[in-house]
This record gives C-alpha cells, sequence and structure tokens, in this order.
C-alpha cells in the first residue's frame, strides 16, 4: 500500500487535473480522500490516494506484468482450469447469441469464483459475488449443466 498526493488548484486546474486522471487509470486505486483548501484565489483540492504498488498487485494475485490479467492457468488447479474453459466457451456462446461482449454475461473472475465454490445449485450461484437473481435465472440452468455433466470428479468431492 502507497500514497500519493495531489493539489487541484481553482484556477487553471486542467493540468493537474489531468495528472490525477491518469494517475488513478495506471493504479488499483484503494481508496481517495479529497478536501477542499480555502485559500481565497489560490484555493484548491487536496486529494490523497491509496492504491497498491504494481509489483504488489501482480504478486498477490498472479497478474501478469505489462497486462494487467490474471492467469487463471496459474492460479487455479488443473482440473479446475478445465472446468473455468468449459465455462468461458459457454459464456462465449452465450455473448453472440446476445450480441454482447463476453464480460456483461460473467467476468473472468466471477467464473473462477463459481469453479472454486464448486457451484451445483442455483442457490450457491446465487452466493457469488455479482451475480443477481436476474442473471442466475436466465443463465443458471446452462451453467449449471456445464458444471454438472462431465465435471471431474476431484471438484464434485
Amino acid at each position: 500500500m502507497a500514497f500519493s498526493y495531489f493539489s487541484i488548484p481553482v484556477r487553471d486546474s486542467g493540468a493537474a487535473q489531468a495528472e490525477l486522471n491518469a494517475f488513478l487509470a495506471s493504479h488499483k486505486v484503494l481508496s481517495v480522500d479529497q478536501r477542499w483548501v480555502e485559500a481565497g484565489a489560490n484555493s484548491f483540492w487536496a486529494v490523497s490516494v491509496d492504491y497498491l504498488e504494481r509489483g504488489a498487485v501482480y504478486a498477490a494475485a498472479g497478474r501478469i506484468p505489462g497486462r494487467n490479467k490474471i492467469d487463471y492457468k496459474e492460479v487455479l488447479k488443473p482440473e479446475e482450469f478445465v472446468v473455468f474453459a468449459r465455462l468461458r466457451d459457454l459464456r462465449k456462446e452465450m455473448a453472440q447469441a446476445e450480441g454482447v461482449p463476453v464480460y456483461t454475461i460473467f467476468t473472468n473472475e466471477q467464473l473462477a469464483d463459481i469453479v472454486r465454490a464448486k457451484v451445483t445449485t442455483k442457490a450457491q450461484l446465487d452466493k457469488i459475488e455479482g451475480l443477481g437473481e436476474a442473471r442466475v435465472g436466465k443463465y443458471g440452468a446452462r451453467l449449471l449443466a456445464v458444471l454438472t455433466e462431465g465435471c471431474p470428479e476431484s471438484l464434485s468431492s
């Protein structure tokens, strides 16, 4: 965890705003605290950003440097990754059928959470973060079919 501090002046704030926005876009931000500092014509916003340093993010989550993505083949057990790959294929089919990006159906993180939790029921799907009643109702049966049919023995135990 690290901190970075910014001042956004009331006058000519464009460059300072751009610097802050670029920083926020390129870091894993934990929190942002902002305070208005009253100093007449020299008033400004004081901004404190609490963030994870890039190396800490990669080490903690198995991320690939430069791509900021998790390599699920490294994170999941081999038998879990097989099921994860099947779920990704199903997600791709559903997304193509609906003409939407795959991440609007489920994120990779949600699919990995489903596999890790060894989900076999709609009630268990409801407990996965980000999956609401509507998504479970719309896609749950197809997901469960993939999870229960041909599922490696080690996942169901």
